[in-house]
């Protein structure tokens, strides 16, 4: 699949792929409703669902065409930014849960910050690599027809299998008590939120997922998406490739 290879405007089809930057807020399926009013094209796809908290790469298929192709995208490597916040954790492993604090910023202070710093650099160093990943049960993934958070939402928990995700890259970027920041990158299917809360449990003190920027699919890089925003009727077709 080219990526530089530009949608023709003039094509009777209306079909090809828009690398949008998702803000935070909407959901993926509010970004398919947008483009539908939008483009007037009803049938409209994206490649990995992302969290209303997270924002970055969303690839769109647009038009029947594109949709039929979707697939290709869906299993790509994936790269993030992720904010951890330490010393709590959360029932849906982020920030829009039910928060429980368990360890204070006093507390924090009473170790040495280089020493925390290479204990943390330890931690991560272990989750890189194969390894079998429990989904959150507030997560689209459905297990016998149903979705598991609306089964979470109900306050039913259910046991979900591990499944196989590989870590390539997991590094520390930033870390000012009790924020972490992080780079990862990783397999398709890898949940963020769940890293983050297996990250927190590791280093005994807690952890949610605060923010989320994914930055890559694949090759495709957040520089190359386009903001909702910029989108009219009179330029969708050109942002368009195929």
């Amino acid at each position: 699949m080219n990526k530089h290879k530009l949608f023709n405007p003039n094509s009777e089809q209306n079909s090809g792929f828009l690398f949008l930057n998702k803000p935070v807020g909407p959901t993926s399926h509010d970004m398919v409703s947008r483009l539908r009013k939008l483009t007037g094209i009803k049938k409209i796809g994206h490649a990995g669902t992302l969290d209303p908290l997270a924002s970055g790469v969303l690839i769109m298929a647009i038009g029947r065409e594109a949709t039929r192709e979707i697939s290709g995208f869906v299993k790509l490597d994936k790269e993030y930014e992720a904010v951890l916040r330490l010393g709590a954790v959360s029932d849906t492993y982020d920030r829009e849960g039910r928060v429980e604090f368990r360890v204070s910023n006093c507390e924090c202070r009473l170790s040495s910050v280089e020493l925390r710093i290479n204990t943390i650099e330890q931690v991560l160093e272990k989750f890189i690599g194969v390894q079998m990943q429990v989904p959150p049960m507030y997560s689209a993934k459905k297990i016998g027809g149903k979705k598991l958070y609306d089964l979470a939402r109900k306050g039913i928990e259910i046991e979900r299998k591990p499944v196989e995700i590989n870590i390539h890259e997991l590094e520390l970027s930033d870390y000012q008590w009790p924020l972490l920041k992080i780079r990862v990158r990783c397999s398709s299917g890898t949940y963020i939120r769940s890293l983050a809360h297996d990250i927190g449990q590791a280093l005994g003190c807690g952890a949610y997922l605060e923010e989320l920027k994914r930055t890559a699919v694949g090759e495709f890089k957040l520089e190359e998406c386009i903001n909702l925003e910029e989108l009219k009727k009179e330029n969708w077709k050109n942002t368009l490739n195929s």
